[in-house]
């Protein structure tokens, strides 16, 4: 399984090989650390986002590879969202960025 570090260099340059999102994202890896991502900029800092996805890393990777449906995660509660509308709208680019980061 990928370190914290490892996981945000690979988001990090997924960011950077694809259009920004045009919201902030907080990735909330339930107590294995965070992810924030604004623009192209990927840090660990805890700071507010539009939306906050709460995930597992094990997850997040499953999500990435394809080996986990996003709505099937969000109806078992192994994903939670923040706002839901905002979620909708990023659904497209949000997999495409986690399918580069894996």
């Amino acid at each position: 399984m990928a370190t914290l570090e490892e996981l945000t260099e690979r988001i990090r340059r997924a960011v950077a090989a694809g259009a920004p999102l045009g919201k902030t994202v907080r990735l909330d890896l339930k107590g294995e650390g965070l992810i924030h991502l604004d623009g192209t900029t990927v840090t660990n800092d805890d700071r507010p986002a539009d939306l906050t996805v709460s995930i597992s890393k094990a997850d997040l990777v499953r999500l990435g590879k394809g080996e986990l449906d996003p709505m099937s995660a969000v109806m078992t509660g192994r994903m939670k969202l923040s706002d839901m509308g905002v979620a909708f709208g990023l659904q497209k680019q949000i997999q495409a960025l986690f399918e580069r980061a894996v």
